[in-house]
């Protein structure tokens, strides 16, 4: 079993700056890729960023936050971060970080077998 849990969400004003956190717990994710969703009021949840853990830390964006987030990850940790910058209203959102088995990076939610419970991000204009 594993456990994630998010930190860091909170309300602030656009073009400002916000990291998220995710601490994972109950294995080495060694062997894991990781991912950040988001899930706005009304709209189904959506896939960020994703980081590969074997592949030398490939990444890969949405189109929607590419040049503004980044993903990282701190092995010796178990945690992986979102550092948002340039934060507009649209990017309000509940954010929830993901890991799946396998390597490489993917999008899609059926790739990942794990989820935290979210943190919430406020975009105000």
């Amino acid at each position: 079993q594993v456990q994630l849990v998010e930190s860091g969400g909170g309300l602030v004003q656009a073009g400002g700056s916000l990291r998220l956190s995710c601490a994972a717990s109950g294995r080495t994710f060694s062997r894991y890729r990781l991912a950040w969703f988001r899930q706005a009021p009304g709209k189904e949840r959506e896939f960020i960023a994703a980081i590969s853990w074997w592949s030398g830390g490939a990444t890969y964006y949405a189109d929607s936050v590419k040049g503004r987030f980044t993903i990282s990850r701190d092995n010796a940790k178990n945690t992986v971060f979102l550092q948002m910058n340039s934060l507009k209203p649209e990017d309000t959102a509940v954010y929830y970080c993901a890991a799946g088995e396998g390597t490489g990076t993917a999008s899609w939610q059926g790739a990942y077998d794990y989820w935290g419970q979210g943190t919430q991000v406020t975009v105000s204009s």
